[in-house]
């Protein structure tokens, strides 16, 4: 089953400093019928402007991904972390029990990044942070596995059975993804365009792919991400 997501159809939010497009219902978006996809909760895509970004503010049980897209994330911790990423660059947060952060733009221009929230297999783990800056050119025609599940093979590991993947495909390339018995998967078109089993995608838009292989051809220079998850009954 594939489903398309246009992102005109999605959530906005527009605070000036801040614009946001929303896939799944947050602060100000509320659809009850999009409320999550399984266990993933929040992709937020957010444009952040130069000196500007998130005070130190609670999170508890959620696993938190950020992938940059343009421009640099630094992020803080009641933990005591303090770390700056750039483009294709990924940061992890645990919250568990709790713990405060914040996230900014220090840089000079306008930082752009995905925002990701998995729901955690349990409650109650111990916080923890991680980063990891994976090189651009590992995934160029090719996936590249950043995150899995703490069984799983990626270089970040989360408390849930879910894997996240980066792509960069060349323009007239074409390259498959499985998306086996008992899973599912929310691909997000993050720059280009791309044909996906007959289904065109512009920058921005998403893909549900449940119990289903694909094959991406690009149209144009193609920018993805992926999470694969289990299918949820």
């Amino acid at each position: 089953m594939l489903k398309k997501l246009d992102n005109k159809n999605m959530g906005r939010g527009n605070h000036g400093w801040l614009k946001s497009i929303f896939h799944f219902s947050f602060a100000d978006y509320y659809n009850p019928k999009n409320m999550n996809f399984g266990k993933l909760r929040v992709i937020n895509d957010d444009l952040v402007e130069a000196g500007k970004g998130f005070g130190l503010h609670p999170h508890k049980d959620m696993e938190i991904i950020s992938y940059v897209i343009d421009g640099q994330l630094t992020h803080g911790d009641s933990m005591g972390n303090n770390k700056s990423i750039t483009r294709g660059h990924v940061q992890y947060m645990s919250a568990g029990t709790g713990v405060h952060h914040s996230e900014y733009n220090l840089g000079e221009k306008t930082l752009r990044f995905l925002q990701i929230w998995i729901l955690p297999d349990q409650a109650g783990y111990t916080p923890n942070y991680g980063d990891f800056q994976f090189k651009w050119d590992d995934r160029i025609n090719t996936w590249l596995h950043m995150v899995s599940s703490k069984t799983g093979p990626a270089p970040i590991k989360i408390n849930q059975d879910a894997n996240i993947y980066s792509l960069e495909l060349e323009q007239a390339k074409e390259i498959s993804f499985s998306v086996s018995e008992g899973r599912q998967a929310y691909l997000v078109q993050i720059e280009g365009q791309s044909t996906i089993n007959q289904i065109d995608l512009n920058t921005r838009d998403a893909l549900e792919i449940v119990e289903e292989d694909i094959t991406i051809t690009a149209n144009e220079m193609s920018h993805f991400l992926v999470i694969e998850l289990k299918k949820e009954d």
